[in-house]
């Protein structure tokens, strides 16, 4: 009988010669393998090995691509009651066993102890062949093979029924939870905010349990349904003023697929377990930009039923911060003109000295192209506002309310800025501006905005009444 040591378990070979992966954005991946397997003529047993541990088992789909017609498969086991030390030592409880350990002054001889192994729980408790007890005893123990039932890797078994035997080239494939990936995107704003310089980059996780050596990789961009189960950056590219891809052929190719879109890197990619690779897919030098400023004094306040009605007070606090916005337009004119996936947008600038330094960051959804993407910056530490109600009545016998605000925008930087004031029309869906300062743009149902210039170092004032009734 071969002797084995718990670190130096036997594993059986499996090798692949093609492998396919896709991943979608929701912790997901399907896999497609092209093997090699020795089938058998008649009803025999066949071991899949190099399986992703987190593998869907009813997900599972195989044929032959030598003979299709050929081989059937009667049964199928997902097996992955993995072998560890913990799990061997169980299977050799009551049964004897052999602990070595290093003796000498350098350590260069080794002694045996035998014994039945009674115990593996909280310490290693051995009977001695003379009968005496050992209790936690030094030493690695050395086994005579590895117990029946037990695996080195996750494994399908399948009972096969196959017309012909020989060697046969064969197709499977699965789902697998562990993988996911995102897209992350790098904006460096010139020095006026005016034009800046996009690169894209694809995260892939993959804690599938399974590695995937020279896969073709396909990403999925979409929000893909899923039925409940009962008991995780890549862009287009095209011609023209479009992402530009690198001279090679290691780009992602970005094209329709049902109702989502899938981005394929051109060139083959390993995909280690327990691993996030990152891929550089494109760039966009010169996209024009826009930055706004933005003051929601009572942002969050929306229509409270009944006790935002009748309530006097509610919706009159607010804050003074005005948040800094970039925004820039998806389109082809700009350089884009792409589908973009979901993820996360860093914006750097170049400080006087020359160096880059980070600006804010955002998420965006998916976003198809000709629409607007707007990242948040953060807050402007020069620009104020100021919000107060400087009139309210109630009329209950005409059914309505009025109201009065005045906002106060102040600008200390070193140039005019144009700050967009957010209003929220939230005490009824029936509303009517019945005076106002300045113009203003309805935006939906209860919200409204002014445009509203404010020199440097000056302050500007909008005030408006809006009447609500029912």
């Amino acid at each position: 009988m071969k002797t084995i040591l718990l670190s130096s378990l036997l594993v059986l070979a499996s090798a692949a010669s093609a492998t396919e992966v896709t991943v979608y954005n929701s912790n997901l991946g399907l896999v497609k393998e092209v093997r090699s397997f020795d089938i058998k003529k008649g009803v025999h047993e066949l071991r899949v090995e190099d399986v992703a541990a987190q593998i869907d088992p009813t997900s599972v789909h195989f044929k032959s691509l030598t003979a299709p017609d050929s081989v059937r498969v009667l049964e199928q086991d997902f097996r992955y009651d993995l072998a560890s030390p913990d799990k061997i030592l169980e299977r050799y409880l009551g049964k004897e066993i052999e602990l070595r350990r290093p003796v000498g002054r350098d350590g260069d001889k080794t002694e045996t102890i035998k014994g039945v192994l009674l115990s593996n729980t909280g310490g290693r408790v051995l009977r001695a062949d003379d009968g005496k007890i050992l209790i936690d005893p030094p030493g690695s123990p050395v086994l005579p093979e590895l117990p029946d039932g037990l695996l080195t890797k996750p494994t399908l078994v399948w009972t096969l029924d196959s017309d012909r035997g020989g060697e046969q080239k064969g197709e499977i494939s699965y789902l697998t939870s562990g993988m996911s990936w995102s897209a992350d995107y790098v904006l460096v704003a010139d020095k006026d905010d005016a034009k800046g310089d996009l690169t894209a980059w694809v995260t892939v996780n993959n804690n599938s349990g399974a590695t995937f050596k020279d896969a073709k990789l396909k990403l999925i961009a979409g929000d893909v349904h899923r039925a409940p189960r009962f008991a995780p950056m890549a862009l287009g590219f095209a011609g023209g003023r479009m992402m530009k891809r690198a001279m090679n052929d290691s780009a992602m190719v970005e094209k329709p697929f049902f109702e989502y879109h899938m981005y394929t890197l051109q060139r083959p990619t390993t995909l280690a377990q327990n691993s996030s690779k990152q891929v550089e897919m494109a760039q966009a030098s010169g996209v024009p930009i826009k930055k706004l400023y933005v003051y929601d004094g009572a942002e969050g306040v929306s229509w409270g039923g009944d006790y935002g009605n009748w309530d006097p007070g509610y919706g009159t606090s607010s804050g003074k911060k005005v948040s800094v916005f970039l925004e820039f337009q998806n389109k082809k004119a700009d350089g884009l003109g792409i589908p973009l996936p979901k993820g996360r947008v860093r914006v750097y600038k170049k400080d006087a000295d020359g160096s880059l330094q980070f600006a804010g960051e955002d998420s965006i959804d998916h976003t198809p192209k000709d629409e607007t993407v707007r990242v948040k910056m953060g807050e402007a530490f020069d620009l104020v506002g100021e919000r107060k109600r400087t009139d309210f009545s109630s009329d209950e016998h005409r059914r309505r309310f009025t109201e009065t605000f005045e906002i106060r925008l102040r600008n200390h930087k070193d140039s005019d800025a144009v700050i967009t004031a957010v209003e929220h029309l939230y005490r009824w869906t029936n509303w009517r501006i019945v005076d106002a300062s300045q113009k203003w743009t309805k935006k939906d149902a209860q919200t409204i905005e002014f445009e509203v210039p404010v020199k440097k170092d000056g302050e500007s004032t909008v005030t408006y009444t809006v009447r609500y009734s029912w």
